[in-house]
C-alpha cells in the first residue's frame, strides 16, 4: 500500500505540473512532503524525519550546482553585455555570406559554445538574438532557424560544466564520472545536430524573405589627423557592439581548465568571468560593469536555483528506507534485466522526458533516478547515461522547456511545431546514448 501511495502521490504531482497548477519547483516540494510521510516518515525529528531530513538537508544538498549556475549566468551575462556571442555570429553571417548552410552551421557552433557555458533560456538568447535573424535573412525556415540554435545547445550541453556539476550531485557520482560519460556524448550530440540542419535544409529547402543589414566596416580617419589602427578597431567595435578577438575564446576558458588541466568546476567558471572582464570591457568600467553583471546573473539564476532547491528535497525524501523498502520491489520488477533490453525499453520511454514527464531530470525524474540507484536496480553511472541521454531530449524537443519556448516565439513559430521538427533527431540521439550507457556500464 505504501508504493501505491507514493505512486499515486507521483501521478498527481506530474498532473499538476502538467496543467500548470503548480509551478513545478513548488510541485516538486509539495510531492517531497507526501513521499516522505507516506513512507513513514515522522515530522520532526533529527534523523529521517519530514523537516529534519527532507527540508534541512535536502534544501542544500545541491548547494555546490546552485554556485555553478549563479556563475554561469554571471558569463553569460557579460558575454551578452560586452558582445562576444553576437560578434561571434556576426562574423559568421559575413564569412558564410549568402550561403544558409554555412551561416546555419555556423551558429549551430556558436550555439554548442553558448550552450557549454550556461544552459535553457539565457543560452538560447546569447546565440539566437542575432543568429535566428541571420539565417532566416539568408534563407533558412524559421523552423530550422529555431532548431538549429536548440540542437546546438543540446550538443553543447555534454561539455556544460554546471549539467556536469548538478548530473555529480543529483546521481551521487564524481565529477569525473560524469566527464566520462559526456565527452564520449558529445560526438553524438554533435553528430546528431548536423544531421538535423542538414537534412532539413535540404528537405525543406531555403527561401529568402527579409535581410538584417550587417554594418560595413568604417574606415575612420576623415578630415584631420588620422586615427590610430587601434583606435580605428575600437571605435568599430565600440559603434557595432563587437568584442575584440581574444575575447571571443572566452567560452573555451573554463571548459580547457576544466578539462586540460582537470580545476574543479566552481573555480573555472570564475576564471572565465575574469578572462571576459579583462578581455571585453574597458579598465575604467570593469567594477562597475562586474557587479552590475552579477546583480543581473542572480536575477537570471533565481529561477534554476528553486527548482535545485525543491529537486533536493525531492532526492531527500526517495532516499528516506520507507520509500526505498517500498518502491524498489515494484521498480526492480517492471526495470529491464538485459542491457539490450535496457536500451530498447528506456527508448520506447523517451517521450515521457517530454512535458515535463517522469524522465525529465529537472523534475520528477530526479526522484526516478534516486529509486533506480537507492535500490539497487542499476549502477549509478548507468543511471547517468540515461538521465543524460534523456536530456538531449528534453533540452531540445520539450515545448514547455524555457529555450524551446523563446527560440521558437523569437523564430514565429510555435514550440509544438520545434518539437515535431526535432524530436525525430533527439530521438536517435537518446537511443544512441542508452547503447552507450549499455556498453559501458551494464556488460
Amino acid at each position: 500500500m505504501t508504493a501505491l501511495g507514493i505512486l499515486l502521490a507521483m501521478a498527481v504531482g506530474v498532473g499538476l505540473m502538467l496543467t500548470r497548477r503548480l509551478p513545478t519547483a513548488f510541485a516538486l516540494v509539495l510531492l517531497s512532503v507526501a513521499v516522505a510521510l507516506i513512507a513513514g516518515a515522522p515530522l520532526t525529528g533529527e534523523e529521517g524525519s519530514v523537516v529534519g531530513t527532507v527540508v534541512q538537508e535536502g534544501a542544500p544538498r545541491l548547494a555546490a550546482t546552485m554556485v555553478a549556475i549563479l556563475l554561469g549566468c554571471w558569463l553569460g551575462t557579460l558575454m551578452s553585455e560586452a558582445g562576444i556571442a553576437s560578434t561571434l555570429v556576426r562574423k559568421i553571417v559575413e564569412f558564410g555570406g549568402e550561403r544558409p548552410s554555412v551561416v546555419a552551421v555556423g551558429v549551430f557552433l556558436v550555439a554548442i559554445l553558448c550552450g557549454a557555458i550556461t544552459g535553457s533560456a539565457p543560452a538560447a538568447m546569447l546565440a539566437g538574438v542575432v543568429g535566428i535573424p541571420a539565417m532566416i535573412a539568408v534563407g533558412v525556415t524559421p523552423t530550422v532557424a529555431a532548431g538549429t540554435v536548440l540542437v546546438g545547445i543540446a550538443a553543447g550541453l555534454p561539455l556544460e560544466l554546471i549539467n556536469w556539476q548538478f548530473l555529480s550531485d543529483a546521481i551521487g557520482v564524481p565529477v569525473s564520472t560524469v566527464q566520462h560519460f559526456q565527452l564520449r556524448m558529445f560526438p553524438i550530440a554533435l553528430v546528431g545536430g548536423l544531421a538535423y540542419i542538414l537534412v532539413e535544409m535540404r528537405r525543406k529547402g531555403a527561401r529568402h524573405t527579409w535581410a538584417v543589414r550587417v554594418p560595413a566596416p568604417d574606415g575612420g580617419g576623415g578630415p584631420g589627423r588620422p586615427a590610430g589602427r587601434r583606435a580605428r578597431a575600437a571605435e568599430r567595435r565600440r559603434r557595432r557592439g563587437d568584442a575584440p578577438w581574444y575575447a571571443l575564446v572566452t567560452p573555451l576558458v573554463p571548459i580547457v581548465l576544466a578539462l586540460g588541466l582537470e580545476i574543479p568546476i566552481v573555480p573555472s567558471l570564475i576564471a572565465g568571468v575574469v578572462y571576459a572582464l579583462l578581455t571585453a570591457v574597458p579598465w575604467r568600467d570593469m567594477t562597475s560593469t562586474a557587479l552590475r553583471t552579477l546583480y543581473q546573473a542572480f536575477d537570471v539564476a533565481a529561477p534554476p536555483i528553486v527548482l535545485f532547491i525543491a529537486i533536493g528535497m525531492l532526492l531527500a525524501a526517495v532516499n528516506l528506507p520507507g520509500a526505498v523498502q517500498a518502491l524498489s520491489p515494484v521498480v526492480t520488477a517492471i526495470s529491464p534485466g538485459s542491457p539490450w533490453l535496457f536500451v530498447l525499453v528506456f527508448a520506447a520511454l523517451v517521450p515521457l522526458a517530454l512535458y515535463r514527464g517522469p524522465m525529465n531530470i529537472f523534475g520528477l525524474g530526479a526522484g526516478v533516478a534516486g529509486v533506480l540507484i537507492s535500490g539497487g536496480i542499476y549502477p549509478a553511472p548507468a543511471v547517468l547515461g540515461m538521465m543524460a541521454s534523456y536530456g538531449q531530449v528534453l533540452g531540445v524537443s520539450d515545448p514547455t522547456s524555457t529555450q524551446t519556448v523563446w527560440a521558437s516565439q523569437y523564430a514565429g513559430v510555435r514550440p509544438e511545431r520545434s518539437m515535431l521538427s526535432t524530436l525525430p533527431y533527439t530521438w536517435v540521439v537518446a537511443v544512441a546514448g542508452l547503447a552507450l550507457t549499455a556498453f559501458l556500464y551494464l556488460r
